[in-house]
Order: C-alpha cells, then sequence, then structure tokens
C-alpha cells in the first residue's frame, strides 16, 4: 500500500510539472515576443496612404493611456486627426511632421496641465506623455503599423502653431506629432547599444 502511495504521489508530481511546462514556454515565447518588438521598432516616414480601422486606432491609444504617469495622475490628452485636409495642413505648416507623407492618421499626444502634479513639479507632464508616446510607436510597429516621433514642445513657437490650428485650450499643450499608417518603406534596424553609457554605483 505504501508503495501505491508513493507511485501515486509520483505520477501526481510530474503531472504536475508537464501542465507547468507550456505555460512556461508560453511565458518565455512571450517575452522573447516583447523584447524582440522594442529592439527592431525603427522610425517609418513614408506611409502607403492605406487606411487604418477605428479598432486600431483605439488600441493604439489604449497601449498610450497604459503607461505610467507621476503619482498616477496621468496628464494627458490625445487629437487623433484623420481628416486628409488637416493631415495636408499640418504637413505644410510643419513639413518635418511627415503628415504629408500619406499617413492614415497623426495622433498628437498633449500634457493636460489642468491634470499635472502642482507646483514645480508640474512639469512631470512631460515624462508622463513622453511615456504614453514611447508605448504608442511601440503598440504601432507590434501591429505592423508604422509610426515616427516628430517634435513639437519645447518648441513654444511649433507647440503654439498646433494649438491654434486645432483650437487647443491654453491648458493643453501639445508634446509631439506622430504620424502612423501602413508602411511604403522598411528602414535599417540600428543597433544603438552603447556600453560606453553605462556605469554602475557610481560615475
Amino acid at each position: 500500500m505504501k508503495k501505491l502511495l508513493t507511485l501515486a504521489l509520483a505520477v501526481s508530481m510530474l503531472a504536475a510539472c508537464n501542465n507547468k511546462q507550456p505555460n512556461a514556454m508560453n511565458s518565455r515565447s512571450s517575452e522573447d515576443a516583447v523584447i524582440e518588438n522594442i529592439m527592431t521598432r525603427v522610425s517609418v516616414r513614408q506611409f502607403t496612404g492605406a487606411k487604418i480601422s477605428n479598432e486600431q486606432i483605439d488600441m493604439l491609444l489604449r497601449a498610450a493611456m497604459a503607461a505610467p504617469s507621476a503619482i498616477n495622475r496621468q496628464p494627458w490628452a490625445f487629437i487623433v486627426i484623420t481628416d486628409n485636409e488637416l493631415l495636408a495642413q499640418l504637413g505644410e505648416a510643419l513639413p518635418y511632421s511627415r503628415c504629408s507623407n500619406n499617413p492614415a492618421c497623426a495622433i498628437i499626444p498633449c500634457g493636460d496641465l489642468s491634470k499635472a502634479i502642482e507646483g514645480e513639479m508640474g512639469a512631470f507632464w512631460v515624462n508622463d506623455v513622453s511615456a504614453a508616446t514611447e508605448n504608442l510607436l511601440l503598440a504601432a510597429h507590434a501591429m505592423g503599423l508604422g509610426a515616427v516621433w516628430t517634435g513639437l514642445h519645447p518648441d513654444m513657437n511649433r507647440a503654439a502653431m498646433v494649438q491654434q490650428m486645432l483650437g487647443l485650450p491654453e491648458h493643453i499643450i501639445p508634446l509631439c506629432i506622430v504620424p502612423v499608417g501602413v508602411p511604403a518603406e522598411q528602414p535599417a534596424v540600428k543597433d544603438k547599444y552603447v556600453p560606453e553609457n553605462i556605469h554602475y554605483n557610481r560615475w
């Protein structure tokens, strides 16, 4: 009887281990996919002009808003430009924005100063909205789309131009313009790892 109980216990433990293996493999596979997505993301500046779905745009925005923010204030707002005429106007006014290069849309991550931390810590909104923008870029890449971060803030002339063109209230500060679309180019992946930039414990 004792031998049977021991055998039964061994079989149950082996079964448990076997059941865990697929989960461990799936976890590793997911981990590899995340790292690969980060390492292979590139800036795409030319687009085919093909439309993307509202569901895809919604997923990009959900990814952006999953970013961390100081004291969880989430001091962001997002302007989604899908109107071709408005995209053309942005591209003409701000040629570097790539809005004239046939993106499906442009997303403008903004800081909402009404949600920012009060006082001298208020400038943390730039960090927060930057984190949201990087999430957006990574999500676009994972979805097979192309995107590029084109700067506005802290160039107040550029930011003010966009504020005026889009009728933004004073407390909404555009950080950047991110044109998004189906890529019409395949830029080479760059290895940006530089060991000399790393310091442990002290400089």
